[in-house]
C-alpha cells in the first residue's frame, strides 16, 4: 500500500524530544520553542512568528487581532477548509464567500471588489497547495478599501511569491505544522505578524491574556491579566520535534520538489490527450510541493478513479467539499456572485500520495495505475 501521507521524520526527533524531558520543562516557549520562531522569522523576514497548538488557533488569534465585531464580514473562497471560515465566526463575522480561479483553485482576485459592502474588514486569501494567491492585487484592493489581510498559509510553509515568502504579505499569516503538512509537529501553526504593536497583542493574547511575555523580558516587574485571551502555546515536546524538520528543511523541500516532478512529467502524456489536467503554477510562484492532484472530467470519473487506485493499493483522496454548501456555511455565510468554478472543479480534484521519503518507484506506480485506469476505462 503506498499512503495518502506519512508523517515527515528526519531522525533527530526522539533526541531532541529526550532533551525536553531531561529539562523537566515541559509546557510552552522553552529552548525549542524560541529556536523554531528564531528560524521561522529568519527563513521569512517576518516581525514576529509565534508557535501555536495548531493552524487553526493562528487563525483565531488574527481573527481576534483583527478586532472583528458582529455583523462585519470577512470575505474569503469557499474551497477552504472550515477552520478558515470559524475563526472569524467565533468573532461573530458573516463570511462572504466569492469564486475561485480554476488555475490555481485559488481565491480569485478579480471577484474581491464586487464582493465588498460597507461591513468588510478582511480578506482572507487562501494559498492552495502551496501555491501564491495574487498578492499584489489583493494588497492593491485591500489598500484602496481599507481592508485587513490575513493569510492563510497553512499549505504554504517556504512557498514564495515574487520571491518573498507567503504568510508575510498580509497583516498576519498563519501557518500549519499538521502531520499532514511539509513539516509537522503533530498538531501545531504558528502566527506571523508584521506591525510590532500588533506582535505585542498577540503575545498577551497567545498567553491567556496576561503580559507574561513582557515579564520574561524583563520589561515589567510583575505579570498580570492585561486583555482577553487563552492557551495557544504548544508543548515544548512539539516544538522539539518540529525544531528536527526545520533544520533539514532544505532536505525536505528538495525531496518534495522532486517527487512533484516526477509527477508532473510523469501525466504529461496523459494531460496532452486532454484525460486529466495537471497544477498550474503561474510565472512569479515558487511552491513548495506541498501536494500533487489531477483533476478527472467530472465527479463520476473522480469518483471511480480513487476507487481503482484503493484497488491497486495507492491511497488518493478527494479534498475539500465547498463550505458555501456546507450546512454551517449556509448558517454562516453567503456566496456573492456566481458559483462558476469553486463546486465543479472542487468535484473534479483528486489528491495523490505526496510526503517526505516518497520513493521514486513508488511515484511510477501511481502514475502507472492512472494510466491504467485511463486505459480500461477506454478499452471497456
Amino acid at each position: 500500500m503506498i499512503p495518502f501521507n506519512r508523517p515527515p521524520f528526519v531522525g533527530k526527533e526522539p533526541e531532541y524530544i529526550k532533551q525536553v524531558i531531561e529539562s523537566r520543562k515541559l509546557c510552552g516557549d522553552g529552548a525549542f520553542t524560541r529556536r523554531c520562531h528564531e528560524w521561522i522569522e529568519r527563513e521569512t523576514g517576518t516581525t514576529k512568528a509565534l508557535l501555536t497548538t495548531s493552524g487553526t488557533d493562528a487563525l483565531e488569534m488574527a481573527a481576534v487581532l483583527c478586532d472583528l465585531k458582529p455583523g462585519d464580514e470577512v470575505i474569503m473562497p469557499s474551497f477552504t477548509f472550515s477552520s478558515t471560515a470559524n475563526a472569524f465566526v467565533l468573532r461573530g463575522a458573516t463570511i462572504v464567500f466569492v469564486d475561485i480561479r480554476p488555475d490555481t483553485m485559488n481565491l480569485d482576485e478579480e471577484k474581491i471588489e464586487a464582493a465588498i459592502t460597507d461591513q468588510t474588514r478582511v480578506i482572507v486569501p487562501v494559498h492552495y497547495a502551496g501555491v501564491a494567491c495574487e498578492m499584489n492585487r489583493i494588497l492593491e484592493i485591500a489598500k484602496k478599501h481599507h481592508l485587513l489581510v490575513v493569510e492563510d498559509a497553512a499549505q504554504a510553509v517556504r512557498a514564495y511569491y515574487h520571491g518573498k515568502a507567503l504568510g508575510t504579505f498580509g497583516d498576519f499569516g498563519c501557518y500549519s505544522f499538521h502531520e499532514t503538512k511539509n513539516y509537522s509537529m503533530g498538531e501545531g501553526g504558528a502566527l506571523l505578524v508584521q506591525d510590532p504593536e500588533r506582535a505585542e497583542a498577540a503575545e498577551i493574547i497567545r498567553e491567556k491574556g496576561t503580559n507574561r511575555s513582557r515579564f520574561l523580558r524583563g520589561q515589567v516587574d510583575k505579570y498580570t491579566w492585561v486583555d482577553l485571551g487563552s492557551s495557544y502555546l504548544p508543548s515544548e515536546l512539539n516544538a522539539a520535534y518540529l525544531y528536527a524538520e526545520l533544520e533539514e528543511a532544505d532536505t525536505i523541500n528538495e525531496a518534495r520538489l522532486h517527487a512533484w516532478d516526477r509527477y508532473h512529467q510523469g501525466f504529461e502524456a496523459l494531460a496532452a490527450k486532454g484525460l486529466v489536467e495537471r497544477p498550474t503554477i503561474p510565472e512569479g510562484c515558487a511552491h513548495n510541493a506541498h501536494m500533487y492532484y489531477l483533476k478527472a472530467k467530472d465527479l463520476e470519473e473522480r469518483t471511480a478513479l480513487i476507487a481503482f487506485l484503493k484497488e491497486r493499493g495507492v491511497g488518493a483522496v478527494f479534498h475539500y467539499v465547498p463550505l458555501h454548501s456546507a450546512e454551517a456555511g449556509l448558517r454562516f455565510g453567503r456566496f456573492d456572485g456566481v458559483d462558476e468554478y469553486t463546486t465543479k472543479e472542487s468535484e473534479r480534484l483528486l489528491r495523490l500520495p505526496m510526503y517526505y521519503g516518497l520513493t521514486d518507484a513508488e511515484c511510477d506506480t501511481v502514475i502507472q495505475a492512472v494510466y491504467d485506469f485511463y486505459r480500461v476505462t477506454r478499452e471497456g
